[in-house]
């Protein structure tokens, strides 16, 4: 009302002018906050969603990141403008996409021994077999540096509720191989890496748009071509056989890469 009537009265239009461009800055300024929000909020609708897919409980009270981010954006807080800085808003955003270790390492190329399935539960099945052909052939005696990669083939479709996954496992190249399993020759190559707890599957889209914006390494997209040559690698195998876990805690997210410009 105060505005109106400075408004009305305001022979000269300053005054109406400087109202008007205050009320759209602070309106830029609101939208701006709920933009943010908004990606928020959808990275962790994908990160549920992604969980549910795979079956594997996101449990959101043990991860201190979202946690921070529930913190900024708590519903009782009612005026988001006043209450919240943009700074706020922004470093709430940057905990769940910019706080995220990438590395640059090289696979070597190498004889795998390729395990698929196709239907429900694939990572599940597929790797059942895969865990119990590594400690039948005694792999860890007779290549104990051995590797082990997954990847969706075929990757999951909307709509569809069955996809794929094969497991790669390296063996030794005069290593005779009975069904399920088939021998392929893996190529290798530069790859950048990000490591995360098994389950945080989501965290491929963030890692996969920030190499995209990377100056100096792009995407090689490549085979297999089930994710387009990424991969996901279980560490610790090794000793995760020894000690009979049946799960992995931690994976490496793999995505192919080279040099910009080559």
């Amino acid at each position: 009302m105060k505005q109106i009537a400075i408004i009305l009265d305001d022979a000269c239009q300053i005054h109406t002018l400087e109202v008007m461009q205050k009320n759209l800055s602070e309106l830029n300024e609101e939208i701006a906050a709920l933009n943010t929000v908004r990606d928020i909020l959808k990275i962790l609708v994908s990160r549920l969603d992604v969980s549910i897919r795979k079956k594997v409980r996101l449990d959101l009270l043990e991860d201190t990141e979202l946690m921070d981010v529930i913190r900024v954006l708590n519903p009782s807080k009612t005026n988001l403008k006043e209450e919240h800085s943009m700074d706020e808003l922004v470093n709430a955003s940057k905990v769940l996409e910019g706080k995220m270790e990438i590395r640059i390492v090289y696979l070597p190329p190498a004889t795998v021994a390729a395990c698929q399935h196709t239907g429900e539960n694939p990572e599940e099945l597929a790797g059942e077999k895969t865990y119990t052909f590594i400690k039948e052939s005694n792999l860890s005696v007779l290549k104990p540096d051995f590797r082990l990669y997954g990847f969706n083939n075929p990757s999951p479709q909307e709509g569809q509720a069955e996809y794929g996954y094969e497991f790669w496992v390296t063996i030794p190249d005069n290593m005779e191989l009975q069904e399920p399993f088939v021998k392929k020759r893996f190529a290798g190559g530069l790859y950048a890496a990000h490591c995360i707890k098994f389950g945080n599957f989501n965290e491929w889209e963030t890692f996969t748009n920030l190499l995209k914006y990377n100056e100096e390494y792009e995407i090689d997209w490549r085979e297999p071509h089930g994710m387009g040559g990424c991969l996901e690698e279980e560490l610790n195998i090794f000793t995760n056989i020894l000690e009979g876990v049946k799960k992995a805690e931690q994976l490496d997210l793999l995505i192919p890469i080279k040099k910009r410009g080559k």
